[in-house]
């Protein structure tokens, strides 16, 4: 991206990449389109105000050298971005199933699919959020896929107290992230396993980033760090120290045997919920009960009347909230 708020004319970026000019300028709308800042018309040339605050590969690769998203000299290969796709935790499935490697990153700017856990859907506008789904391919048993959600939330709380000191995101299990009591972040982990192994397995993660503002049905549960804020992120900024802490999360868990019990510890520090919490879970609202924290594979431990039962999936609702 050296050079990239030089102004260039359209006769130039035709031939650069081998087009006509009329095409050039249908080119440099959608850009406008897309809400890239582009100065000019073809009589004058062509200049980018700033650099977009796009998640290309190019943009984001740099800073990912040493990391398993970042290896290798072909690195930004295996960093795929879109600008409109379905879901891209549907793409990474579909990727990994024809051998695309571990590592693999999968970023939108706008999905028209958007995919949350179980039924629920994920509002992503355009080019506001972060939409990431990452290819891991952990020699673990499919049992042990839950903890791998909750690491991928510990790298998001990193993250965000990483460009935002000022924030202190809220773990609610099993993939969500809160701040202010309300959700700006969630989880889907889906895995392609047989009876006692992981053959791959795809985190993806939705961060709401810039919006300003949800559709009417959203707008009591749902922020974003610059409505929390005020302020205006740079989305690439966050995505590079996501990609970089999950990194880390996941080179320690499969590398270090006692990793597991640091991981559940570090999410109850990090959760208001997970202990003492009264709640219910909404596809039976009849279970009632008390949080008691995690069991040692990363499920939730809740007290009944009729005694202590552990959660393995579903929807916590806090009595309360």
């Amino acid at each position: 991206m050296s050079n990239a708020t030089v102004v260039a004319s359209g006769t130039k970026i035709a031939e650069e990449i081998g087009t006509s000019r009329s095409e050039v300028w249908r080119l440099i709308q959608q850009l406008r389109d897309l809400g890239v800042d582009v100065a000019g018309h073809p009589a004058t040339g062509y200049q980018l105000r700033a650099v977009p605050d796009l998640l290309l590969p190019e943009m984001v690769a740099p800073s990912l050298k040493g990391t398993i998203f970042g290896s290798g000299a072909g690195a930004t290969k295996h960093i795929h971005h879109y600008y409109k796709i379905g879901s891209t935790n549907s793409e990474a499935m579909r990727a990994a199933s024809e051998g695309e490697p571990e590592g693999s990153v999968f970023l939108a700017e706008e999905q028209l699919a958007g995919r949350g856990r179980g039924a629920h859907s994920w509002h992503s506008a355009r080019s506001s959020g972060i939409y990431c789904s990452v290819i891991l391919r952990p020699a673990m048993p499919p049992s042990d896929a839950l903890i791998f959600s909750l690491a991928a939330g510990l790298a998001v709380r990193a993250a965000v107290a990483e460009i935002a000191p000022q924030l202190r995101a809220d773990l609610k299990w099993p993939n969500d992230l809160l701040l202010a009591g309300k959700k700006f972040c969630g989880i889907l982990a889906e895995m392609n396993a047989e009876a006692t192994r992981v053959r791959h397995l795809v985190v993806g993660i939705g961060i709401n980033v810039n919006q300003v503002k949800f559709p009417a049905e959203l707008r009591e549960i749902a922020t974003s760090l610059r409505i929390e804020t005020g302020t205006e992120w740079s989305r690439v900024e966050l995505l590079s120290a996501l990609l970089k802490s999950l990194d880390r999360e996941y080179r320690n868990l499969v590398e270090d045997a006692g990793a597991r019990a640091g991981i559940l510890r570090r999410f109850e520090e990090s959760s208001s919920s997970v202990r003492g919490k009264k709640m219910r879970i909404e596809e039976d609202g009849s279970l009632l009960g008390v949080t008691e924290g995690l069991d040692e594979r990363g499920f939730l431990r809740v007290r009944t009347p009729e005694g202590l039962t552990t959660l393995v999936s579903g929807t916590v609702k806090m009595i309360g909230d």
